[in-house]
């Protein structure tokens, strides 16, 4: 099919995982076929929206689809959550760009996902496990009832260690305490793979380090173009500065600079809280008002007059 038809980037399904984190599968035939473990799409959901970075969580190409797991955390994505609905269709959608993950020859890999980094550690674990490695996945969330993807996991990995923070599910602990209990038991693990909030890929790599395991990261700097141009997306790796939509995203973890990415991704944070004000407002004033509340006398209370 081609893109520029009137199905394209059609939403085919939808699935919410909490109140905030929600599940596109959009129709794309040719990205579907193109895509591999690690890339990105970009995507604009109307003509007038901001062009926001997804790492892509899954693809088909028998189905011609790929997968999009989607937090609603800014004024972008909470406007996302309410339209994007099945049988509507995404403005735009390019990509899959970025590198592709390189799938090594370990023989014994660690997958690690935290959070809404769960999702796109699962196009990785599958391939590891189809490139003949044993997986051990390791995933984390905060709570039971934000818990996604687990069988889907289950399927891929040899052993899957799933932790929470309050240990209502799995054992209890983030994804770096599940990573530590992996290695006392795998002296022989060859290669840890991490995707979460910065400061969790931080602590795998610090994890790691000691051992010297090879660990990789893919890292989310504030990106605008994806394509090297605007420059807005550099992470400092070692000595040298990389820009993650090209040369990334995935970068060796023991060299990532996250103390700097982290400052990075808060320039924007007023400007950020003014567009969600902005948003907030608007929704208030398109809901219908609601209905004016009459002030009637407590029938238990004396009244004059009554």
């Amino acid at each position: 099919m081609n893109p520029g038809t009137q199905a394209a980037f059609e939403i085919v399904a939808r699935e919410d995982y909490s109140d905030a984190t929600f599940m596109l599968e959009v129709r794309h035939p040719l990205m579907a076929r193109a895509a591999r473990p690690g890339q990105f799409v970009i995507v604009m959901s109307h003509p007038e929206g901001e062009r926001i970075p997804l790492t892509l969580a899954d693809f088909e190409p028998r189905k011609g689809t790929i997968t999009l797991v989607i937090q609603a955390v800014g004024k972008t994505t909470r406007e996302m959550q309410q339209t994007c609905q099945v049988g509507t269709r995404l403005h735009a959608l390019v990509g899959p760009m970025g590198v592709p993950s390189v799938i090594g020859k370990a023989k014994k890999v660690a997958c690690v996902g935290g959070g809404l980094g769960v999702a796109p550690m699962y196009p990785q674990a599958r391939a590891y496990k189809q490139a003949g490695a044993y997986v051990i996945g390791i995933v984390g969330f905060r709570s039971h009832n934000l818990v996604f993807w687990e069988e889907k996991f289950r399927s891929v990995c040899d052993e899957l260690i799933l932790c929470t923070n309050d240990g209502s599910a799995g054992i209890r602990g983030i994804v770096t305490d599940g990573l530590r209990i992996c290695l006392e038991k795998n002296p022989d693990l060859g290669e840890v793979v991490a995707i979460g909030p910065p400061i969790m890929m931080k602590a795998c790599a610090e994890a790691t380090r000691a051992r010297k395991v090879k660990t990789m990261v893919s890292v989310n700097p504030v990106m605008v173009d994806g394509t090297g141009m605007c420059g807005g997306c550099r992470v400092k790796v070692g000595d040298k500065v990389k820009f993650a939509c090209v040369d990334g995203p995935d970068f060796d973890g023991h060299q990532v600079d996250f103390d700097d990415l982290m400052a990075r991704l808060k320039r924007f944070d007023e400007q950020e809280k003014a567009a969600m004000k902005r948003f907030n407002e608007s929704c208030r004033m398109e809901a219908p008002p609601e209905p004016e509340k009459l002030d009637l006398p407590d029938p238990f209370e004396e009244v004059r007059g009554g």
